[in-house]
């Protein structure tokens, strides 16, 4: 009998949208309001980019936890996805494993919310390139990375403990946590933190 093909998974990390409690290190450069319409924009265009598309089933991971509950808010902050998982506790390395690991079988892409520029045909790659490497990644320029994906078998790794996250070493300390495995890098991007990414993005 012949196996059914495993479906692929892309999570998108967010925090619910609101005012003054996203993108607070960029709001002290272009102020609370703009940085929610920032935030809240981003969101919103990702999912109708890649919530639909059938090569993989979208999930919202979603913070504060009891956020997972308001319908109407993902309704019109992230259009495209219908499917919700709260993150958990722990810093970011926790909740991303405890997400990765949770889903059903298949292989699983992570990526942020508030990276310009991702489009469907990389995370399509992210996940040919699953089909022959334990792991991929899509670095970021100050040493970090925006997508993180895990064939997840014959079972899952976590490369996310001990991480020194928010430094110029958090993507070769999750490379190091999956030595023996075969891993694959793709496009560079960079997401908006601060005021100068927000430049950066617009030049």
């Amino acid at each position: 009998m012949r196996t059914p093909a495993l479906q692929n998974h892309l999570i998108i990390f967010a925090k619910a949208p609101r005012l003054g409690r996203v993108k607070t290190r960029l709001a002290r450069h272009i102020g609370s309001v703009g940085a929610w319409a920032f935030y809240r924009g981003m969101l919103s265009g990702l999912t109708r980019r890649l919530g639909t598309d059938r090569r993989w089933r979208c999930w919202l991971a979603v913070s504060p936890d009891r956020a997972v509950f308001d319908q109407g808010l993902w309704r019109n902050a992230a259009p495209g996805c219908r499917s919700f998982i709260s993150q958990g506790g722990g810093n970011l390395g926790a909740r991303m494993a405890r997400v990765m690991a949770l889903l059903p079988p298949g292989p699983v892409v992570l990526i942020g919310s508030d990276i310009p520029g991702i489009r469907p045909d990389m995370i399509a790659r992210a996940f040919r390139l699953l089909g022959r490497h334990d792991a991929v990644f899509g670095p970021a320029p100050d040493g970090g990375y925006w997508l993180v994906g895990l064939r997840r078998r014959p079972r899952f790794t976590d490369p996310f403990g001990g991480v020194r996250w928010s430094t110029n070493q958090a993507l070769a300390d999750s490379r190091a946590n999956l030595a023996g495995h075969s891993i694959a890098l793709i496009d560079e991007l960079e997401d908006v933190d601060d005021g100068p990414s927000f430049t950066r993005r617009k030049t």
